[in-house]
């Protein structure tokens, strides 16, 4: 608004009335309170404590410590503060048998698991192409990329089976 005031050299009323907001917005001014300071130690405090608890929790901890003090102020408190409480991570199920996952345990040396996957693409044309890679997963070696319009099984056994020969 002072921006505005200063451009164009108007008066607060007409400014006000161009932007049509009241002119008491003007003159605002929040009131801090005298406990504002001890308040938000005492939240902060509270949130290291409990780092699960929200701004509600955190209200009725307050309370019990002797606080009269309502949720919105808590809350207005909690986004000035930047508070937040943090996302709770899930625990991963197994899946099976763990002894031959490979995404659970590392390789150990080259040629101790292999990672394939196929990529799908199309032509200019729109025909379909199927790339096959199989990678080392301890030298992150290339160890095959086919690409093939029609890549059936028995392709894909005979391209391991040529791995297993010259590889072990």
């Amino acid at each position: 608004m002072k921006e505005l005031r200063q451009e164009f050299t108007v008066s607060e009323r007409r400014a006000c009335n161009v932007i049509q907001q009241p002119r008491s917005s003007q003159r605002y001014e929040p009131q801090i309170r005298g406990d504002e300071p001890a308040l938000v130690k005492q939240i902060l405090e509270l949130v290291r404590t409990f780092p699960r608890y929200g701004y509600r929790m955190i209200c009725g901890k307050l309370r019990q410590l002797g606080w009269t003090i309502n949720p919105k102020r808590v809350y207005r408190i909690w986004k000035q503060e930047g508070l937040k409480v943090p996302v709770k991570k899930r625990k991963k199920r197994r899946l099976g048998d763990s002894s031959n996952a490979s995404h659970r345990r590392r390789a150990e040396h080259p040629n101790h698991v292999w990672c394939w996957d196929f990529v799908f693409d199309r032509t200019v044309h729109g025909k379909l192409l199927k790339w096959l890679t199989i990678v080392d997963e301890f030298t992150r070696e290339n160890l095959c990329l086919e690409v093939e319009h029609n890549m059936t099984r028995e392709n894909v056994i005979n391209y391991l089976a040529d791995l297993f020969q010259s590889r072990g």
